[in-house]
């Protein structure tokens, strides 16, 4: 799942895939003016590879949870971890915000929960690899749809060829997928989607993490009633309740707390479109860390699936034209 979109200022001109992409995810982020000190020394780019790994991680550490406290609810008690901790730090005001602005809220954080839930459900049926790439196609149809270029059609051919190579021919030599899991991995697509619209909404309206703050308690709301009675259940059987909280707080602050942190301090510095590309990693990250934390070994054919999304998502952003400079 991907890490945080930064919404543009009103006016400000965005190219395809800046949205960066999962899991779970997702927030509305203001950007400030560079920050000073040691973190100029740090490569922007190794930021943004920190963020995905450390989503990544989160990720294949929650499923683990799953047998005890179930998708929804570890999903559920995850969001809500991440949204009491992000509550406290900023704050947030709704006094004089207007109906609109608060309407923006709320299906962001709608759409924020049917994505994470249905990613994590994607995860607990599917390689990590497979339901990352799925899923990247939901800001991959955003750029494309909002592309005028007409050799982005071979782009879309491309990822779709991608996805074909990925779904239907790797399960026809021997690795059947789960067909519930891909529905959910592409249902956690149409929300990334719908999430990449509403972001930016949200990201002209709200300064900081406010927006962020705000989306992730609606979706834990959203979530509460399919989750918390599966959480409290595997808690309730469980002879040591309280590490299993203590794991979903820590799995929280992995995703999504510290990545939108990191992505935050990387898009400070770094061009949209670079950052764009750099994002277009994620389903090659997320399959090697199923490969090194789950032992989740792909065949050739799907690596190539892999490789073909990932190629149409950088080719998209590297083929839009730059924004011409305000005079």
């Amino acid at each position: 799942m991907s890490a945080p979109v930064i919404a543009p200022t009103p006016g400000e001109p965005r190219g395809p895939g800046a949205s960066g992409g999962s899991a779970d995810g997702p927030s509305a982020i203001a950007v400030d003016p560079a920050p000073r000190g040691r973190l100029n020394r740090v490569p922007a780019p190794l930021f943004c590879l920190a963020a995905m790994f450390t989503v990544q991680t989160g990720i294949a550490l929650s499923t683990p949870l799953f047998s005890t406290l179930g998708v929804a609810g570890t999903t559920s008690l995850r969001l809500i971890t991440a949204s009491l901790v992000l509550l406290g730090w900023t704050r947030p005001r709704l006094r004089g915000r207007s109906a609109r602005d608060l309407l923006s809220v709320v299906l962001l954080g709608l759409a924020s929960a049917g994505m994470t839930l249905l990613f994590a459900d994607a995860v607990h049926r599917l390689p990590m690899g497979t339901a990352a790439t799925i899923e990247f196609l939901g800001p991959l149809a955003v750029a494309l749809l909002f592309s005028r270029r007409l050799g982005h059609v071979l782009w879309a051919l491309l990822a779709g060829a991608g996805v074909v190579l990925l779904t239907l021919v790797g399960q026809a030599q021997g690795s059947a997928l789960d067909p519930r899991g891909l529905a959910s991995a592409f249902g956690a697509a149409a929300c990334l989607a719908g999430y990449i619209l509403f972001t930016q909404r949200v990201g002209r309206a709200f300064a900081g993490f406010d927006g962020l703050a705000l989306s992730l308690t609606v979706a834990a709301l959203a979530l509460a009633p399919f989750g918390l009675g599966e959480a409290w259940n595997g808690l309730s059987q469980s002879p040591r309740p309280w590490l299993l909280l203590l794991s979903v707080a820590g799995v929280a602050m992995l995703f999504p707390v510290v990545p939108y942190l990191l992505e935050m301090t990387a898009l400070r510095r770094l061009p949209e479109r670079v950052f764009s590309v750099i994002a277009s990693l994620e389903p090659a990250v997320s399959a090697l860390i199923g490969l090194l934390i789950l032992g989740q070994v792909l065949g050739g054919i799907q690596l190539v699936g892999i490789a073909c999304v990932i190629g149409a998502s950088a080719g998209a952003t590297l083929s839009e034209r730059p924004p011409r400079p305000q005079p």
